[in-house]
């Protein structure tokens, strides 16, 4: 007597399952790979514009209080990249520094000082992504204050 074999049916043996299952994680892992590197990389981001956020801040500051001579655009240029160079995160890149943008006002007509710092972000992930495209990820933070 013969017996027959269905070739459309599963086989419900161990090792059926076993290699059903490592199929599904070999599709399902580069999902969950580009989840975590991409969750990483956000954080990175929101970190590294936290910074620069602080950095302009920092520059805003030095540059209002009143000093006799107040301090030129390179201190204060100097005071954000000290800011910026111990805190930003580059995961072992040499990424260039932040470029500091300084607008002043007169002290007669309007008393401001803006400090505008530009990075950009390279990451492990996204930001390295974003530059092959030719789009870098530039993140951009701005602080204005009134001289004392």
């Amino acid at each position: 007597m013969h017996r027959r074999f269905d070739l459309h049916r599963p086989s419900n043996s161990p090792s059926a399952q076993r290699g059903a299952a490592a199929v599904e994680f070999a599709l399902i892992l580069p999902l969950l790979l580009g989840l975590l590197i991409g969750g990483i990389d956000l954080s990175l981001a929101l970190y590294d514009k936290t910074v620069i956020t602080n950095a302009s801040r920092e520059g805003a500051r030095a540059g209002i209080v009143a000093r006799n001579p107040p301090l030129s655009d390179a201190q204060i240029r100097n005071v954000v990249n000290l800011y910026a160079q111990t805190a930003l995160v580059s995961l072992g890149t040499n990424p260039a520094p932040p470029t500091v943008l300084i607008q002043k006002g007169s002290l007669s007509g309007d008393p401001t000082l803006q400090v505008t710092v530009r990075y950009t972000f390279q990451g492990i992930g996204l930001g390295s992504l974003f530059a092959i495209l030719g789009q870098p990820w530039v993140l951009q933070s701005s602080t204005v204050m009134v001289y004392e």
